[in-house]
């Protein structure tokens, strides 16, 4: 039989062992960024912050939506740094005070991609703004992920190149998901509709189905990422210290070399290019 007293060492032993939990984890401190679905969809995160976190004893907390979204989130100042791809915008988030400096990380490229039957016969092309064009000009259907992402915006700047306004054709053969990457890719495999997608996103997608790249090589698909520090003078809850150590690792030897290890299927889907601050 089970003896009281032996209850009562087990149940105090518990009680110490929450309470070590507990303690060990109040002692660690964390950071929230705020960065893109691609970087999220893609594995990349999930494959390097375990390493910062290893090294400096910082948790991260990922918060993964659109740059659009991501940037207005650390304007208000729900975050620490922000890790987005839309250099522009990025830029004017430094010069409105948001941010402290920006600095690149690492980039890859857009690519588009389509059906088999690729019915605007563009396969095997390397000149983005033809395709496009070509596209519209067939009225055949693309998906958008209409949701002021990195991507997005860069689609739009694609569009505005191709001398087509895409968005007049919305809901005929252009349509916007709303959504991020990986649902906007399930969407368009669905509708059989050429989408523009990231690279690494689109390596690490498993619903290819007769899905391939259509377009690609185009120095104008180039893809940069960049990091930066929330703004602890405008937002007084931003660690700056923290958040600061989290882009010297990201932009330093240990993380740049994290990123260019993280491969699928032997496919490199990031290139580090930082310079330390």
């Amino acid at each position: 039989m089970f003896k009281r007293n032996s209850f009562k060492s087990l149940l105090l032993g518990v009680a110490l062992s929450l309470t070590g939990l507990s303690a060990a984890h109040a002692e660690n401190p964390f950071i929230v960024v705020q960065s893109t679905t691609s970087t999220q969809n893609s594995g990349l995160l999930d494959a390097i912050l375990p390493q910062f976190t290893e090294a400096n004893g910082i948790d991260v907390r990922v918060v993964a939506v659109g740059t659009g979204q991501a940037i207005k989130n650390a304007s208000n100042g729900d975050g620490d740094v922000l890790l987005v791809h839309a250099k522009p915008a990025e830029e004017k988030f430094v010069a409105d005070g948001d941010g402290v400096e920006r600095f690149d990380v690492m980039y890859n490229d857009f690519v588009l991609v389509g059906p088999a039957a690729d019915p605007a016969g563009i396969k095997g092309g390397s000149d983005i703004a033809a395709a496009l064009a070509r596209i519209a000009e067939t009225g055949s259907t693309f998906a958008s992920r209409g949701d002021d992402s990195g991507t997005h915006k860069a689609e739009l700047r694609l569009w505005t190149l191709a001398n087509v306004d895409a968005q007049a054709a919305s809901g005929d053969w252009y349509r916007e998901t709303g959504s991020g990457m990986g649902a906007t890719l399930n969407a368009g495999t669905g509708m059989s509709a050429y989408v523009l997608t990231d690279r690494a996103t689109w390596i690490a997608f498993g619903n290819k189905g007769d899905y391939q790249i259509v377009v690609e090589g185009d120095e104008r698909l180039f893809n940069q990422y960049g990091v930066i520090l929330v703004n602890p003078d405008k937002h007084a809850n931003v660690k700056a210290e923290e958040g600061q150590t989290f882009i010297n690792w990201l932009t330093g030897s240990a993380g740049q070399q994290a990123i260019a290890q993280f491969k699928i299927d032997g496919q490199q889907l990031f290139f580090p290019n930082a310079v330390q601050p």
